[in-house]
């Protein structure tokens, strides 16, 4: 396969996408953005220069393409709360994009990087192949919208069965190159970690899926390289990790402090809903060649250890 069209490519998922595909040797990536000058930058802070050519969102379809991945999207809790109801025709305008040209070109594969938010309120336990979707859909509050609209762009796909879609469902991914500032549990540890504070965390009990990033460039490489499919899968690691767990191998690693508070105690954001068991036991990857070599925990404290190292004072 050839000429890989990455849209949203500055999102922090694509970039170490990007710099996989560069490592095994890739020369054929389209970066699609809507601001060149940051985008230059990265590019070239990275090295990747020789490896892609980079254009606006406007460009898009302008240059013939065998794939297309949608990164667009919100990565960061505290930003999904703050864009609110617009992630639906933020959601929707680059989908549209892409399906139009798809309709020109339907032998083109089609990559959307959904979530697992898309299964609703559903993690009282891990979800699974036969999992629904749950919504609340009499008491629709904010922290469901970004959810609702990666379900709404599944089903859209699903309804065009003739066409090669597959929607990624990624439910935490972690790696060095992570914003230390954005507010998940994983950067809320790092920064303790870094400015040597006593993480204040709830007393939830909760289990994790980390995805490594090499783990999802593998992922992608077996969706593109099995026969077109209309489908969905779900990221997964060889193994999921607890927060007990999690805190134990920070502190023994990297001397992490840490207590606990009361639920109602604010330490979080939730912005797409509590999620005790944020995590699937699907492996439908599987039927497409993908085996993760890391598990969250392997992952997580390799990936951490760099980041750490990088974040220090000169």
């Amino acid at each position: 396969m050839s000429g890989i069209a990455i849209v949203g490519a500055s999102s922090q998922i694509a970039r170490d996408l990007i710099q996989s595909y560069v490592a095994t040797g890739r020369r054929d990536l389209q970066l699609y953005v809507r601001d060149l000058a940051s985008c230059e930058r990265w590019i070239e802070a990275a090295g990747v220069g020789d490896a892609v050519s980079l254009h606006l969102y406007d460009a898009y379809g302008s240059i013939a393409h065998d794939a297309v991945i949608n990164f667009v999207g919100i990565g960061d809790p505290r930003k999904a709360a703050e864009m609110g109801a617009s992630i639906f025709d933020v959601t929707l305008r680059f989908d549209d994009m892409i399906l139009r040209e798809l309709e020109r070109h339907p032998e083109r594969r089609y990559l959307f990087l959904s979530s697992g938010a898309a299964y609703g309120n559903a993690f009282h336990a891990p979800v699974t192949a036969t999992s629904a979707s749950i919504m609340p859909i009499n008491q629709v509050a904010p922290q469901d919208y970004y959810a609702t609209a990666k379900l709404h762009a599944e089903v859209r796909h699903r309804s065009r069965p003739d066409l090669g879609i597959i929607d990624i469902r990624v439910f935490n991914y972690f790696s060095r190159t992570q914003d230390i500032e954005a507010r998940f549990f994983i950067t809320d540890i790092l920064r303790a970690i870094r400015d040597g504070q006593t993480l204040r965390t709830s007393a939830d009990y909760m289990v994790r899926d980390f995805l490594h990033p090499s783990d999802f460039h593998r992922l992608i490489e077996c969706l593109l390289s099995a026969p077109p499919v209309n489908s969905v899968v779900d990221c997964y690691s060889s193994a999921p990790v607890d927060k007990p767990s999690l805190l134990a191998a920070m502190h023994e690693r990297f001397g992490l402090r840490y207590e606990s508070v009361p639920s109602a105690s604010g330490v979080a954001v939730n912005a797409t809903g509590a999620k005790p068991h944020y995590y699937s036991l699907n492996r439908k990857a599987a039927e497409f060649g993908y085996e993760p070599a890391f598990s969250s925990l392997t992952g997580v404290l390799a990936e951490a250890e760099a980041l750490l190292a990088r974040s220090q004072p000169a």
